[in-house]
């Protein structure tokens, strides 16, 4: 059976700054119609850097939807047409001043496939060498170091609740078999 539903309409809801919202109706599998509400967003990196005492970069800010301070990787949205990893490269060094003599892909996420289309590439760096940040005149945060394995631990302990940081640390466990 074919899964693939089929676009017959769209209409634009909302045009933000970083996010679009339409409304389509959508043709399913069963010749039934369907509404399907949609988020565009231009997409977004994030980066597990890992120093040489095996400790992981972590930010710490203020995310205005939960009105709680998160602790996540490094990470930041793309702009329209931006190359990934270079995006990634600059929020790497923006937000804590590193820079990687090792810079690699762990693939990618989507983050909430049911009603948003972004997509987060997820990266690695090691040989980190260190200079000034350069936050956004909108971006306020505390920078620290995490033991890897400690990480891990709030990882699984629930303590560490954004997707991307779970999902690009338990893949760099695995891919380093840390």
């Amino acid at each position: 059976m074919d899964l693939t539903e089929k676009t017959l309409s769209s209409e634009k809801i909302f045009d933000g700054k970083i996010l679009h919202i339409r409304r389509d109706t959508a043709l399913l599998p069963n010749g039934q119609e369907a509404v399907r509400e949609v988020v565009d967003h231009p997409g977004g990196v994030c980066v597990v850097a890992l120093d040489d005492e095996n400790r992981v970069l972590l930010v710490r800010q203020f995310r205005y939807p939960y009105m709680q301070l998160l602790r996540e990787i490094p990470a930041g949205k793309l702009e329209y047409g931006e190359d990934p990893r270079e995006a990634a490269i600059r929020e790497l060094r923006e937000e804590t001043g590193a820079t990687a003599g090792k810079f690699q892909s762990l693939g990618e996420l989507y983050p909430s496939p049911g009603y948003c289309g972004e997509i987060i590439r997820m990266y690695l760096a090691r040989e980190l060498h260190f200079g000034e940040t350069d936050l956004d005149e909108d971006e306020f945060l505390t920078l620290e170091r995490v033991p890897f394995d400690q990480l891990v631990q709030e990882v699984m302990d629930g303590s560490i609740k954004d997707a991307k940081t779970m999902a690009a640390v338990l893949k760099t466990k695995v891919l380093l078999n840390l």
